[in-house]
C-alpha cells in the first residue's frame, strides 16, 4: 500500500467517493497528518505491547562510514579518531527511554552491534570481558561505532518518522533516488489505518472542511449560500 493510496482513500471517506479535482483540500497536508498519526500510534503501540512488526521496520542498507576527529569544535582537535556514518541518521519515531533503531550490525543483517548510551563509551576501556568488543551509539544524528578500525560500512534497521528519507540510502542505484509516493510501499501495518482514519477525519480534516471556500480569490470567504440555492444576492440600490 502506497501513501497515495491511504491519502485518496482517507479523502474519498471524507467525501463520500465523490471527490472532486478543485478540491480545496491539500493531498500534502493529509500526507503528512499520516505521517504524523502513523508515528503517534507506532509508539503507543510499542509502549503498550513492546513489539516492532517487521511491517513498519526500515532497511537503510549498506551506510558507510568515515574516520572523523572526536572533537565537536571546528578549530580544536583531539588527535583521536572515530568512525561514524557519513550521512544522518533519518530521525526514528520516539519510544520509551530507547531510539527506534532496530538492528545495528555487518552487512549480513546478522552480526549484531550492540547499542549503549553516548556517555557509557568512557567506561569501556575498563570493561574485562567486552572493552574489545565493537559498539554503537548515537550522538546528534549521527551513529558512531566504538572499537570500529578497518571497519567500512554498516547495516542499520529502524522505525523511522518520515518513511521517504530513507530513499536516500539506496547505495544500489548510481543516482539518489527520490521517494515515489505512488509506487513506493509505505511501512504501515493495514489494521493501523482504520485508527489513522478516524483520528484525521474527526480531528484535523473536520477542522478543514468546516472552513469556508474562496473561489473568487479575493483573499476573502466567499458569501453564505441562502437555503442552499446558490449563493448569496448582493441587495440592490433602490
Amino acid at each position: 500500500m502506497t501513501l497515495d493510496e491511504i491519502a485518496y482513500n482517507l479523502l474519498n471517506l471524507l467525501r463520500g467517493g465523490r471527490s472532486h479535482n478543485d478540491e480545496h483540500i491539500s493531498m500534502d497536508q493529509i500526507k503528512f497528518n499520516i505521517k504524523h498519526y502513523r508515528a503517534m500510534f507506532i509508539r503507543r503501540d510499542f509502549a503498550k505491547n513492546g513489539f516492532t512488526s517487521r511491517h513498519i521496520e526500515q532497511d537503510l542498507g549498506c551506510v558507510r562510514l568515515e574516520p572523523v576527529d572526536a572533537s565537536k569544535c571546528c578549530n580544536i582537535t583531539t588527535d583521536c579518531k572515530v568512525y561514524r556514518t557519513i550521512k544522518p541518521i533519518p530521525r526514528t519515531i520516539r519510544y520509551n527511554f530507547e531510539e527506534a533503531i532496530t538492528y545495528v550490525g555487518d552487512i549480513t543483517g546478522t552480526g549484531t552491534i550492540p547499542m549503549v548510551n553516548s556517555n557509557t563509551i568512557q567506561w569501556l576501556p575498563f570493561d574485562r570481558f567486552t572493552k574489545q568488543k565493537m559498539k554503537s551509539f548515537m550522538i546528534g544524528n549521527f551513529l558512531y561505532i566504538y572499537n570500529a578500525e578497518g571497519l567500512e560500512t554498516v547495516n542499520v534497521r529502524g522505525v523511522f518518522e518520515d518513511p521517504r528519507e530513507v530513499s536516500d540510502f539506496d547505495e544500489c542505484v548510481d543516482k539518489p533516488r527520490c521517494y515515489d509516493d505512488s509506487k513506493d510501499p509505505f511501512p504501515i501495518s493495514i489494521d493501523m489505518l482504520s485508527l489513522i482514519n478516524q483520528g484525521i477525519i474527526a480531528g484535523e480534516l473536520q477542522l478543514l472542511t468546516g472552513s469556508f471556500s474562496d473561489t473568487e480569490n479575493d483573499r476573502m470567504q466567499d458569501p453564505k449560500t441562502i437555503g442552499g440555492g446558490g449563493r448569496a444576492q448582493a441587495p440592490q440600490p433602490e
